[in-house]
């Protein structure tokens, strides 16, 4: 009898531990869903947040389980936080799973992106003990590859737009000469020991109009009456000083046989010249005259109020007014610079014969880049304390995608200004050399930079922040404008900067091919995408392993363009 008890008791206890033990065995992908469905990179790195499921009565009581997604391709794999689960007879402070519910959980998990991660897995991979016993738990399929897209931001990037240290060449520089005539106190006749000023002036209205790179605009009489005395006084004197000057001037003009337009104006008391003679001197009572001046409005208030300043009142008589009793002679005129072609011909044969804005100028009449560089390179020469000429040749080196030789060049140029174009150059650097921290903080010094909202468009979007990056870009027709658009889902904005790109190449193909991918428009994805192979033949590599092409990988079209 105890022999017919005990054969099917044991035969129990041999089912329930097989069964225990099967049940921490292998756990099916149904278990679990992975967001994004299709991982991708976003700013240098793939987040994934995975939602799993233990079954019911499959967590043993007592065991301990540690789950680790893990990214893997051929040739490499990463390895993301790991989560720790327990059994409900485990004392600890991971999250219980009961064995007779089972439970969910949900996992947060981030690699740093690279390449080969294009074509990739995502698992799961279990350590499981029951007590001091391991128990093998096989690793969980649950996603495919990740779309690298943004990471097009570093091809997008050689074309960028790197800021010019502008000259400041200007053809036709106005200039001006000027000189007093002096009158004494309720007088307008010019006197003999101010014809020497009038000689002076019109010394220079002759050399002038004979240098023949300068052209006279025209000479201006102002003549002026301080402010003590009557109004009706002050403006007979203000009047005669003007038409006595004038009618000198062009007594000078016409013996001197000079075509020159003369203006005359007169100011019948001159409270502006005034306050500023005061301003400007050391007066005991000047701040109480500022005031009076401040206060009162009308002339002869003024007047009465400063000469109740009985104090200061001779000294403003002996030094302040005689020096507004003039007329001011203003000689305006025009310095006419070198042509185009003449500044472009000595660029080439003697650039000694330029200044330094002439031969930066010299530079922006070319499209040849040898040229420019040879140009520039003189320039850092013949004038090496500039930091202009070399932030071009910097410029220049980035355009030709030679970053190391760009990143020297700019920092030589910093080395001489801390200038704002050179700080955003210095940060497309940066952040083609994949340093958004520095490339950061160079944008932050580079304010007033024309190019500027591009170059943080860039950095926006190899953050990551594709809305902000859209914005910041705005009308831009760029390959990296429309890279943002597609990855913010903006296919219509995307589709109208691609085709206003200026300068296409093969990343405005592969573009659009790409956003012919998220429409649905398959005769655009294999139109695009065979352009982008014809001007760039590694694209056709890339193509292959590209997540956003992944329902077009069976078709015989697509495939046969990628041979």
């Amino acid at each position: 009898m105890t022999k017919k008890l005990y054969l099917p008791l044991l035969a129990a206890m041999i089912f329930a531990l097989s069964s225990c033990s099967s049940k921490m065995g292998e756990l099916s992908s149904d278990y679990f869903t992975v967001t994004p469905q299709v991982l991708e990179a976003v700013g240098g790195k793939v987040p994934a947040t995975i939602n799993g499921k233990f079954p019911e009565k499959y967590f043993n009581k007592k065991a301990v389980v540690e789950v680790t997604p893990v990214l893997r391709w051929n040739g490499g794999e990463a390895k993301g936080q790991p989560a720790t689960f327990q059994g409900e007879k485990v004392e600890g402070n991971d999250q219980s799973i009961s064995y007779k519910v089972g439970g969910n959980y949900t996992m947060k998990t981030v690699f740093d992106y690279v390449p080969e991660m294009a074509k990739s897995e995502l698992y799961l991979d279990f350590k499981a003990t029951i007590g001091n016993k391991a128990i093998t738990i096989p690793s969980v399929k649950i996603a495919d590859g990740v779309i690298a897209t943004s990471e097009l931001v570093g091809q997008t990037l050689e074309s960028a737009n790197p800021a010019l240290g502008a000259d400041a060449f200007q053809r036709i520089i106005k200039e001006k000469k000027d000189a007093n005539i002096m009158f004494l106190i309720q007088q307008a006749n010019i006197r003999n020991s101010e014809l020497k000023s009038a000689k002076a002036f019109n010394a220079d209205v002759q050399d002038v109009n004979a240098a023949a790179n300068k052209k006279i605009s025209n000479i201006e009489v102002s003549a002026y009456a301080s402010p003590d005395g009557g109004m009706d006084l002050n403006t007979k004197l203000a009047v005669n000083r003007q038409d006595n000057t004038a009618k000198m001037i062009n007594k000078d003009l016409k013996k001197a046989k000079i075509d020159a337009a003369v203006d005359t104006k007169y100011t019948a008391e001159d409270w502006e010249g005034f306050q500023e003679l005061v301003q400007k001197s050391n007066l005991q009572d000047k701040e109480v005259i500022l005031r009076v001046l401040s206060m009162y409005q009308d002339p002869e208030r003024r007047e009465q109020e400063i000469k109740n300043i009985s104090s200061v009142y001779k000294t403003l008589a002996d030094e302040i007014l005689p020096q507004l009793r003039r007329s001011r002679l203003t000689l305006n005129y025009e310095v006419i610079g070198k042509s185009d072609d003449e500044i472009a011909n000595l660029a080439a044969t003697d650039a000694q014969q330029l200044n330094l804005e002439e031969l930066l100028y010299a530079a922006t009449l070319t499209n040849d880049a040898a040229k420019k560089e040879s140009i520039y390179t003189k320039a850092t020469q013949l004038f090496p304390g500039d930091y202009r000429a070399f932030n071009n040749l910097g410029k220049l080196a980035y355009e030709a995608g030679n970053v190391d030789k760009a990143e020297g060049f700019l920092k030589k140029a910093q080395s001489i200004k801390d200038a704002p174009e050179v700080n955003m150059n210095l940060g497309l650097v940066s952040l083609i050399k994949g340093d958004k921290a520095a490339a950061e903080t160079y944008f932050g010094k580079a304010s007033g930079t024309k190019e500027l909202n591009q170059s943080l468009g860039n950095l926006y979007v190899a953050q990551g922040q594709y809305d902000r990056a859209v914005n910041a870009f705005g009308d831009t027709n760029t390959n990296s404008a429309a890279l943002a658009q597609i990855l913010a889902k903006d296919y219509n904005k995307a589709k109208n900067t691609l085709a206003n790109v200026e300068k296409k190449d093969a990343y405005t193909d592969y573009l659009n091919a790409v956003l012919g991918a998220r429409t649905n428009n398959t005769s655009m994805v294999l139109s695009s995408l065979r352009n982008a192979i014809a001007k760039d033949s590694t694209l056709a590599k890339k193509a292959a392993s590209d997540l956003e092409f992944t329902k077009y990988f069976t078709s015989t079209d697509f495939m046969n363009i990628l041979k």
